[in-house]
């Protein structure tokens, strides 16, 4: 039922930032228990967890990502934001919005959206 949809630029230059848009239907980002997280799959790493937004706004992210990622909500608009700083080429990836739920089980996922990071 719930739908997930990344937008924003496939193309960024080395030391801009990423910026990203999830849009999410069919449900409430505020639901008790549901976590919209960001994940990013390349394929030297494979699957990476960025961090995400919790339904009561609490933000966490990975402790190697910290220093250079904000994810933020708006709730009027049902949407969740990844913004990763001083990116690298290292960052290219195909970067995903989830949902994920109390059992730690990621339930739902956008298509993804392919982020190349380079001059």
């Amino acid at each position: 039922q719930v739908q997930l949809q990344e937008s924003g630029p496939g193309l960024v230059k080395p030391s801009q930032t990423l910026s990203l848009t999830c849009t999410v239907s069919g449900g409430s980002i505020t639901v008790n228990y549901d976590y919209w997280a960001w994940i990013r799959q390349s394929p030297g790493k494979g699957l990476e967890w960025i961090g995400y937004v919790a339904y009561t706004g609490n933000t966490y992210y990975d402790p190697s990502l910290k220093s250079r990622t904000s994810i933020s909500r708006d709730t009027s608009k049902n949407q969740f934001s990844l913004q990763l700083s001083s990116v690298t080429p290292e960052d290219t990836a195909k970067y995903y919005c989830a949902r994920a739920v109390s059992d730690y089980s990621y339930v739902d996922w956008g298509q993804g959206t392919q982020v190349t990071v380079s001059s």
